[in-house]
């Protein structure tokens, strides 16, 4: 298999850029509110864990059919990090119809109510729809509206399937999620 590897996604207001180490100031205040943890669980890292941590995400899977795909989320307006978000793109044999994404987001609560988390998710989207991944999923604490609600806009439908106390919400090739407006993101090389 070849490994994906991310790329700038640019949308309307945002510029999701790849992971590196070197965000983890940033990023270790933006997450540092404890209520970004309601339906995780755990309590926000400190800088040095979160480098630490986006060393090993950097460095990506030792699974070889595994590609693991991190942005920070920057808000063009102001320059500012406001979240990510992440994709572990599983394929058997490269590729195409059999990849599945499994994909997550968390936006900083300083910048949420503002569809920041949903124009970010429907960026990863429609990157994922155009590197052949035929699946995309997440998995979502029942009583995380909000969280629902950024899925239900991209396309995922709830399932009937949990895991660790989260419904599955899914998005598969043959339509039985309909597109949505927005989804016309675009991708370059260049991060602005």
């Amino acid at each position: 298999m070849t490994t994906v590897q991310p790329e700038p996604i640019r949308t309307d207001r945002l510029t999701l850029l790849p992971l590196r180490v070197e965000h983890a100031d940033e990023m270790a205040v933006v997450l540092a509110d404890p209520g970004l943890h309601t339906f995780t669980g755990g309590v926000p890292e400190t800088a040095e864990a979160l480098r630490a941590r986006y060393a090993r995400w950097v460095a990506g899977s030792p699974d070889p059919a595994q590609s693991w795909c991190n942005w920070v989320v920057r808000l063009r307006g102001t320059d500012e990090l406001t979240g990510t978000v992440q994709a572990t793109i599983t394929t058997d044999g490269g590729p195409g119809a059999g990849a599945t994404a499994e994909v997550a987001w968390v936006v900083g609560t300083a910048w949420q109510g503002h569809g920041i988390a949903t124009e970010a998710a429907r960026g990863l989207v429609a990157w994922l729809r155009a590197h052949q991944v035929a699946t995309v999923v997440a998995h979502i604490h029942p009583d995380h509206a909000a969280s629902a609600a950024v899925a239900a806009a991209v396309g995922l439908t709830p399932t009937d399937q949990w895991q660790d106390g989260e419904l599955r919400w899914e998005r598969r090739p043959d339509g039985c999620a309909p597109d949505r407006e927005g989804d016309q993101a675009e991708w370059s090389g260049d991060p602005d």
